[in-house]
């Protein structure tokens, strides 16, 4: 019998579960810490290493104390962060800024210029990241960072992915190289390749900016698939958190892909972890390139396989906002949904509202709403998004397909669909095929998985899922639900392919809109 700790950074708050190799789930305890928005600025969105750290803190004694566990019994600790929620560092691996977190769109500017320069100059890595670098990924994030804080720059000794961070923090490493790098955050995010030689060339990245000189040396250092140890827990965090020093800690990774592992993924299966965004993670045998999606990385989901990843850019963030709006919450809103039959509202709900991560990779995009009435509720305008959510995923899908990936069991995963099975019925129409869902909660169980290959208590990754991962309730297509969905289905491709891409006749509306609002909202946060 072993116990290790799982934990999962969201974008909110911080669980740690502690989990038995032979009884499952023990307990969980979470903390929360706050995400910085300023409303002047819809693009920003920060957060405190600091502010991670306490809450890692006390979600970890509280686990502790709930389960009744000595943390002396700990075998091993790994971590799963958001990302591409980059920092910046100065010597001693001290915070030089807030992380950029994932949802922070600032960057966009300097990703499209990244994307130019990639494509002029032939770069290979921008195709195993769907050809287009997104305002979310790590060298968009520093270089808007570098151009921002001139007065930091002198100061600036590298920047680190979360997952990394935390890892290194936690192993009490102070200099920059000797922190080992995620390969998932690297290859999804940093144009890292281990066939092409690592990180883009130096000349490239002087193309880009010449900011960025030097700075490839300065990200130098160990990548690592999340089978390899990162180090061990110093006595002075160990204290802290009330765990015994010197445990392992293995390389971290993303929250989304090991949470695709704690859902039991295997190869051509996707996942679609649906939280306030959804990523959706896949595993295949081979590499399949495919334009628009989050990157094809070998070794990023599972060490032995390649991993792939896409998503929509807001999923909960938007039902949130829909309820808000309202003067109302989700759950209240929701309550009834059951009832809704297929395209009944009327409406046809691009859900844009923080952009498109797939397959557009575009930020200049918002929300559109067709078909509103003088009858049309808050409500419908919900049950309409979650259809809109399904049919983006069914987009996605299909660009996959139609690039050669596999895809034989769709699982939704994360926290909306266990207490949505409204969603789940939608997603079961909408794709017409069945929708596996965990029977529990799989947060932070993908990091237990890798805190068990740490400890030496499972030798592979499929050992881990069989003896840990919950079974799955199924939904399976409604015929007359999927018919209708089969007549709006296209509708829905046209608009978001017609609205979404400046290349066609309507395509620059909804960046025109956002650049005149920005013109009269001021000068920027930055």
């Amino acid at each position: 019998m072993t116990i290790v700790a799982g934990v999962d950074f969201g974008t909110l708050s911080v669980r740690v579960s502690l989990v038995d190799s032979e009884r499952g789930l023990i307990e969980s305890a979470i903390a929360e810490y706050p995400l910085h928005r300023k409303r002047e600025d819809p693009e920003y969105a920060t957060q405190s290493h600091n502010d991670h750290m306490r809450a890692l803190v006390a979600a970890t004694r509280e686990v502790l104390r709930k389960a009744g566990v000595h943390g002396i019994q700990i075998e091993a600790i790994a971590l799963d962060t958001t990302g591409s929620s980059v920092i910046p560092v100065g010597k001693n691996l001290q915070p030089l800024g807030e992380y950029s977190l994932w949802c922070d769109h600032r960057a966009k500017g300097e990703a499209a210029e990244i994307t130019e320069v990639a494509r002029r100059e032939g770069l290979e890595a921008i195709q195993w990241c769907g050809g287009i670098y997104s305002s979310e990924w790590g060298f968009s994030k520093l270089l808007h960072w570098l151009r921002h804080n001139p007065e930091k720059r002198s100061d600036f000794a590298s920047a680190f992915e979360h997952c990394d961070m935390v890892a290194a923090t936690l192993c009490g490493i102070t200099d920059p190289k000797d922190a080992k790098r995620s390969i998932c955050a690297a290859g999804h995010k940093w144009l890292w390749n281990a066939q092409l030689g690592g990180l883009p060339p130096e000349g490239f990245l002087i193309k880009v900016d010449p900011l960025l000189k030097g700075v490839r040396t300065k990200l130098d250092g160990a990548y690592a698939t999340s089978d390899q140890i990162a180090g061990k827990l110093s006595a002075d965090w160990a204290e802290k958190l009330g765990l015994k020093p010197d445990i392992p800690i293995p390389v971290g990774a993303f929250d989304a892909h090991w949470d695709a592992i704690g859902a039991g993924c295997r190869t051509d299966d996707i996942v679609n972890v649906i939280g306030t965004s959804t990523c959706m993670i896949g595993i295949t045998p081979s590499v399949n390139l495919v334009p628009g999606v989050c990157g094809v990385v070998e070794g990023s989901v599972h060490p032995l396989r390649t991993g792939i990843e896409a998503g929509l850019s807001a999923v909960g963030d938007i039902f949130s906002a829909i309820a808000t709006r309202a003067q109302s919450d989700v759950k209240t809103l929701s309550s009834g949904l059951e009832k809704y039959r297929a395209g009944q509202t009327g409406l046809l709900r691009m859900t844009w509202d923080n952009g498109d991560r797939t397959v557009l990779v575009n930020p200049n995009l918002r929300g559109v709403t067709l078909g509103w009435n003088l009858q049309t509720t808050a409500q419908d305008e919900l049950f309409a998004a979650i259809e809109g959510t399904a049919f983006h995923t069914r987009v996605i899908l299909d660009r996959m397909a139609e690039h050669g990936v596999e895809i034989k069991r769709v699982i939704n995963a994360g926290g909306i669909p266990q207490k949505n099975d409204v969603l789940n019925q939608v997603y079961a129409n909408v794709l017409g095929r069945p929708v596996l869902v965990p029977s529990r909660s799989v947060v932070s169980l993908g990091s237990a998985i890798f805190a068990f290959l740490a400890a030496g208590t499972f030798k592979t990754i499929e050992e881990a899922q069989d003896r840990i991962c919950p079974s799955y309730r199924t939904f399976t297509p409604i015929a007359a639900e999927q018919r209708t969905y089969e007549q709006l289905y296209p509708l829905y491709r046209k608009l978001y392919f017609t609205l979404g891409q400046s290349s066609q006749e309507l395509g620059e509306i909804l960046p025109r809109l956002i650049a005149v609002a920005e013109s009269v909202a001021g000068p920027r946060s930055r």
